[in-house]
């Protein structure tokens, strides 16, 4: 009797709750869409001034525009703030298992996924600090972002992994010579190389050379760290 006691109560609030939910409230709608609009204006520059202008992967693109939309409302309209955060850290933690699956999500992006995750929790969270936090927090993330995105602080450096056929440069006393080589041969400006696996049946080598580079983008291809299974054919 006690339990059906409970539950007609909890029916009763439920229902309380839904007759007291206003229909229209000005304020509220107002808070919603300017913080909204400017969560989409932050993450709007962070993708395509900074990451998009690098990558140019516009699937990746669509991917954080849509996420950062879902996970501010989602964070937003949550009514405990506890909940509000485990949910976003959980998001997060799925994101990081699964890393999607049918790709291997390089570093960068994940960078980029957490940041924005993170940027938009803070903007749906901040309800209790002033507009000028909340401002003064999304403008500092910009600024670090582009300080680290620019060759004033960090310059670029590209790696490509190369099927070397000349095995008697891989020597260390004769680096040098294999640096100069590959500097011909690819026309890269190498700064260092790394030796990797060495095929004696073949004379082949897998070496890694690092390289830097004024271009702007960013080669996907150019992250690939190992070659496929050669056949024995």
């Amino acid at each position: 009797m006690e339990e059906f006691a409970e539950m007609l109560q909890a029916e009763e609030l439920l229902e309380t709750q839904a007759l007291a939910t206003p229909i229209f409230n000005a304020h509220d709608l107002w808070e919603l869409l300017f913080r909204f609009f400017f969560n989409f204006v932050v993450i709007g520059i962070l993708i395509h001034f900074f990451y998009y202008k690098k990558s140019r992967r516009v699937d990746y693109y669509f991917t954080f525009i849509i996420i950062s939309v879902s996970m501010f409302f989602l964070i937003y309209l949550l009514g405990s703030v506890k909940l509000k955060i485990g949910f976003a850290l959980g998001i997060f933690a799925i994101f990081g298992i699964i890393r999607y699956r049918t790709e291997q999500v390089p570093i960068r992006e994940m960078t980029y996924l957490f940041t924005i995750t993170a940027i938009s929790v803070i903007n749906a969270l901040s309800i209790q600090m002033s507009y000028t936090q909340m401002v003064a927090t999304n403008v500092i993330i910009i600024l670090v972002i582009w300080g680290l995105e620019t060759s004033r602080w960090l310059k670029h450096t590209n790696s490509k992994m190369v099927l070397y056929d000349k095995i008697q440069l891989i020597l260390p006393e004769k680096e040098k010579e294999l640096v100069e080589d590959l500097k011909i041969r690819t026309g890269l400006d190498i700064i260092r190389v790394e030796v990797g696996h060495i095929d004696f049946s073949r004379d082949i080598a897998y070496i890694k050379v690092f390289y830097e580079s004024n271009r702007v983008e960013i080669n996907a291809t150019d992250q690939i760290s190992r070659f496929p299974k050669w056949s024995n054919e």
